[in-house]
């Protein structure tokens, strides 16, 4: 069962992958995107398509990170006033170095 698992993922991660490339081969003409002042840039659609995927990717998670900050530091006190005594640090006993 887990070989079948197994290969259905490679086989999803295959369509996934031809289908990318497909779109990548059949989007190859130039493309031009304008700023502005009438400033342009021309390339590769493909390139340009995943350009502002990218961006749009590296948009999103750093409007997640306060979130995921705030979340993180809620669970870190939550664990920590949980737990008073892992706030103190450990003091060694003098009998632990075999004193």
């Amino acid at each position: 069962m887990e070989q079948i698992i197994w290969l259905l993922k490679w086989l999803l991660k295959a369509a996934i992958f031809f289908t990318l490339f497909a779109f990548a081969l059949n989007n190859q003409h130039d493309a031009s995107v304008h700023f502005f002042f009438g400033t342009q840039w021309r390339g590769p659609q493909v390139l340009i398509v995943l350009g502002a995927f990218t961006l749009g990717v590296v948009i999103g998670v750093l409007g997640m990170l306060p979130r995921w900050w705030k979340r993180r530091s809620t669970r870190e006190s939550t664990s920590m006033r949980a737990r008073p005594d892992s706030a103190q640090p450990a003091v060694p006993s003098p009998t632990a170095h075999g004193l």
